[in-house]
């Protein structure tokens, strides 16, 4: 955390634009890279805030993250468009966000505004907060249940 920390100040004294966006990144598929993409698009940097694996645990149930924590590190700091990942523990990203006071905060469509952790402190302190139209069909807890439940793609 702290590197990002400090790299956050170099942004700042640069003037550049910081995106943030946040979530657990358990099985990386469609929807998730549709979502960094748009997130990087809407400023010069991004970073993204993952859930530990403890955290995932709490808040979507024991039998999960399917990937642990560094594996989903290594994936999202694979991604051209992300500059900086950092994890939390909490079960929401508050803290961090009010630590690294983003320009613009991202989340997936299906949250509105009013239910976007951060959303308020962030437009409080002068930013804006940005929500991505999600892709169809795609999403972790879905092809989680399809593995299980043995259906497959084509598409």
């Amino acid at each position: 955390t702290e590197d990002v920390l400090e790299r956050r100040k170099i942004y700042r004294k640069q003037d550049l634009d910081v995106v943030f966006t946040n979530g657990c990144f358990d099985l990386i598929h469609a929807g998730h890279v549709h979502i960094l993409e748009q997130a990087s698009q809407q400023g010069d940097r991004l970073i993204v805030g993952l859930n530990s694996d403890e955290s995932v645990r709490r808040i979507k149930s024991a039998d999960r993250p399917i990937m642990g924590e560094q594996d989903r590190m290594v994936v999202l700091e694979a991604f051209q468009y992300v500059d900086d990942v950092v994890t939390f523990d909490e079960d929401t990203p508050l803290r961090l966000i009010k630590q690294l006071e983003p320009d613009v905060l991202v989340k997936g469509a299906d949250y509105e505004k009013e239910e976007i952790v951060g959303a308020e402190w962030v437009e409080n302190h002068g930013g804006r907060v940005h929500r991505v139209p999600l892709v169809e069909g795609r999403g972790t807890s879905q092809i989680i249940r399809d593995i299980r439940e043995g259906a497959t793609e084509t598409s």
